[in-house]
């Protein structure tokens, strides 16, 4: 029987590209602790070998669908990844990663029984994302197989919801240890292009207003406590602060733990931080000895 073994709010933002010199110059003489928190990850999950786990899931926030989900059915994609958004900073980045087709057609299997559309796709001419890439090259281990799941942009909350659970049956019926990484910001407004360059630094002073920074800093303390049913009630609230991909990428991960039900608390991987006016940070989630849903 499969299971999530552990999950995780992890920030792509493109500065962590960036040659380090250059981040130190952005921010003040300082390393972002978004690298830092990745280096973390890397040593204590992702490369740790007393974890057990075959596949990662991503929920990619920059990969966009409109009818349907999709997900990434290739047994592998490689090449040289340069962003059409930053070719300066991420440019013929390197890849090579092995992708997770069974485990794409079971979950598209699923759609059915939660009432929503999921296609599989191994055309090896679809893009690949930062949202996959970067994290990957931060977070990526030999012999782990790593799967994509795009953000649908007509989806709600009950939608994402869905495809996590369809996910989860997937995963326990082909019997993979998965972790879930959702790739993504928290509130998502960048600065005008004539100020944008005044605020680069890391420090969340400079997350475009104190609103945002409120209720992003909200969200990451119910998330320590394990409260994502909080999370849930009060999504309409953050929606007024336009969270990246609408918040997409958590709620497909948290679809896939038991969504209200999810008590697992979380720790977070560096601090949060500010990229060009976005609220970003790293939030890992352990899979608790009692489960996912413990006390529900």
């Amino acid at each position: 029987m499969g299971e999530v073994v552990g999950a995780g709010l992890l920030a792509h933002a493109p500065t962590i590209m960036l040659p380090q010199e250059i981040r130190y110059e952005l921010n003040e003489g300082s390393e972002i602790t978004l690298v830092t928190g990745l280096h973390g990850l890397h040593e204590d999950v992702f490369a740790n070998e007393t974890l057990d786990y075959d596949t990662v899931v991503v929920f990619d926030s920059h990969w966009a669908t409109t009818v349907e989900y999709v997900v990434a059915s290739h047994e592998r994609r490689s090449g040289l990844y340069t962003s059409e958004e930053l070719p300066r900073g991420m440019r013929q980045i390197p890849y090579d990663i092995p992708g997770d087709p069974e485990l794409a057609e079971a979950t598209a299997s699923f759609a059915g029984k939660h009432g929503t559309w999921i296609t599989p796709i191994d055309d090896p001419c679809l893009p690949i994302h930062y949202a996959t890439v970067n994290l990957w090259h931060y977070l990526g281990v030999p012999g782990k197989r790593w799967m994509s799941i795009g953000c649908c942009q007509t989806a709600d909350v009950e939608d994402n919801l869905r495809l996590g659970r369809a996910l989860a049956d997937a995963i326990a019926a082909v019997d993979r240890k998965v972790l879930l990484v959702a790739s993504g910001a928290l509130s998502h407004t960048f600065w005008s292009l004539r100020e944008l360059r005044d605020h680069e630094a890391s420090d969340p002073v400079h997350v475009r207003t104190p609103e945002a920074r409120a209720a992003d800093e909200e969200r990451l303390a119910w998330m320590a406590e394990g409260d994502h049913a909080r999370i849930l009630r009060t999504m309409p609230e953050f929606l007024t602060q336009k969270p990246e991909a609408r918040f997409g990428h958590y709620l497909m991960m948290l679809g896939a733990l038991g969504a209200e039900r999810c008590t697992a608390p979380g720790r977070m991987y560096g601090a949060y931080e500010n990229a060009t006016g976005t609220g970003q940070a790293h939030m890992w989630f352990d899979r608790p000895a009692a489960g996912w849903t413990k006390g529900n």
